[in-house]
């Protein structure tokens, strides 16, 4: 009986300790998270929007490789890598389509959070981030790249399409170096997005 009851008692005791293997638990956490930020923060609103006038934005399409924290590194025509101790604090579509609305907002556009409302724009922003990371094939450089569409006004029934491209040279391959290249690169590019969509 106490042979059956001390492997008991220990598989007990272990069960209580919690996990002894955790996902991710192997590589050291990187020493900072990098962010995408708005060069400016949105106004605040006040007072009646007109509809007519409301956009939404949505978190664009990305391709395999941007479907993680990790920052990407273009080597060759069909090969990438990941640029050691980048990580991202989440996904860069997410953190892009924050600052792209963010921008918009800022540009004077009424930008409505489909999540937490009931009330549908007047027009929606959608697209594909197909570029977002770090090229070092030539002289190194960030590039993000956004295929926009956009729909609207309601009923309209056109969809206006137009790519988007941003680059800026780094001299220093350091993962806060180059995301404060793309952070740049892509605060641009949403200048140039909301230009086009107040135009």
């Amino acid at each position: 009986m106490t042979k059956l009851f001390v492997p008991a008692m220990a598989a007990l005791l272990l069960a209580g300790c919690g996990p002894l293997v955790q996902l991710g638990g192997n590589s050291p956490a990187p020493a900072t998270l990098l962010v995408l930020r708005a060069a400016a923060p949105p106004p605040s609103w006040a007072g009646p929007t007109p509809l007519a006038e409301t956009l939404s934005v949505a978190v664009p399409d990305v391709p395999a490789e941007l479907q993680t924290l990790r920052l990407p590194v273009q080597v060759g025509a069909a090969g990438v890598q990941y640029l050691a101790g980048a990580s991202w604090t989440e996904q860069p579509n997410r953190q892009f389509q924050r600052l792209l609305a963010d921008t918009l907002a800022g540009a004077g556009v009424p930008v409505l959070d489909t999540r937490s409302g009931t009330v549908s724009p007047a027009r929606a922003l959608t697209g594909h981030l197909r570029e977002f990371g770090l090229d070092v094939r030539g002289g190194p450089v960030v590039r993000v790249r956004y295929d926009a569409q956009l729909a609207g006004p309601r009923g309209g029934g056109t969809v206006a399409l137009r790519s988007f491209v941003a680059e800026e040279a780094v001299a220093s391959q350091q993962p806060e170096a180059v995301a404060g290249a793309l952070n740049r690169a892509a605060n641009r590019l949403a200048t140039e997005v909301a230009a086009w969509v107040k135009g």
